[in-house]
């Protein structure tokens, strides 16, 4: 087994249509955890392999654990069971779909009129797998930046590993790099009509992922925990 460096509990969708065309679009298909090739779309102002490097790396997914790293004395067994156990707790949520748009100079999708619901189920998620991470270093303190951050974000990032968690978490589905502001228009044009046709209308989260992160920085989906509460 390929050894992993960090963890963290992603939502990705299912094998489908999004799925495969979201995977395409950045290169990288963390399910098979292997590159695939990306897309060539006119109107876009550079390749896709040039918009998409940060989130190539993580594969498609929706963050709800952000990555760390495991505790003294904790392995990848006791991370599946919290996440089993958990799954077997919450309820799948299910929002209206999905919005294309602009979120601090990147490209993201994001879900709507399912808000609430979505900040419980992080919140709880985040609670329930803090004991298996281990403590942030120095270094890694440093580079969430805290002097940019709010009061209230570096209580959160001391507290629980990350600034955006609790009321500061929101849900997103990367796509692109953050963009030069004469880029943004283009791409979002180009994306919206790319994605249309497979964006899930409701767009409902029903699993919990776990993703690892393989020494050379790329995150693998390692196993799909269906929520069952």
């Amino acid at each position: 087994m390929t050894r992993m460096n960090r963890y963290a509990v992603y939502f990705a969708p299912r094998p489908s249509a999004f799925a495969t065309r979201a995977a395409e679009w950045l290169g990288w298909d963390a399910l098979r955890g292997e590159a695939v090739p990306q897309p060539d779309l006119p109107g876009l102002p550079k390749p896709p392999a040039e918009l998409t490097v940060d989130p190539r790396r993580y594969g498609f997914h929706g963050t709800i654990r952000a990555p760390f790293r495991l505790a003294e004395g904790v392995g990848e067994a006791e991370v599946r069971d919290c996440l089993t156990q958990l799954a077997e707790r919450l309820a799948p949520v299910t929002c209206e779909g999905l919005a294309l748009e602009t979120l601090h100079g990147f490209l993201a999708l994001t879900p709507t009129g399912c808000e609430a619901a979505l900040l419980d189920l992080a919140a709880l998620v985040v609670e329930c797998t803090d004991d298996l991470r281990a403590a942030l270093t120095p270094a890694e303190i440093a580079r969430r930046r805290p002097e940019t951050l709010s009061p209230r974000q570096r209580e959160l990032l001391e507290l629980w590993g990350y600034p955006f968690v609790m009321e500061e978490f929101r849900f997103h589905l990367t796509l692109t790099d953050r963009l030069p502001s004469d880029q943004t228009a283009p791409v979002l044009q180009t994306l919206k009509a790319h994605f249309a046709p497979v964006l899930p209308s409701p767009f409902v989260i029903e699993d919990l992922c776990l993703f690892g992160e393989d020494e050379a920085g790329r995150f693998h989906h390692l196993h799909r925990y269906p929520l069952i509460g």
